[in-house]
């Protein structure tokens, strides 16, 4: 019972390339996050900190 309720063992292999794979994701997160911000402050100009506070 112990053994099915454990789920699927995943060997040592697969641990390490599961983890490149979300190390991966999260950086192309991170980068898109980064390029919006980005594009949001181009397209918003130097009138940005020109505006009434």
């Amino acid at each position: 019972m112990a053994e099915q309720e454990k789920g699927i063992a995943l060997t040592e292999e697969q641990k390490k390339k599961r983890r490149s794979r979300s190390i991966a994701i999260a950086c192309v997160l991170g980068g898109l996050v980064v390029l919006f911000y980005v594009v949001t402050i181009v397209k918003m100009g130097p009138d940005i900190l020109n505006r009434a506070l």
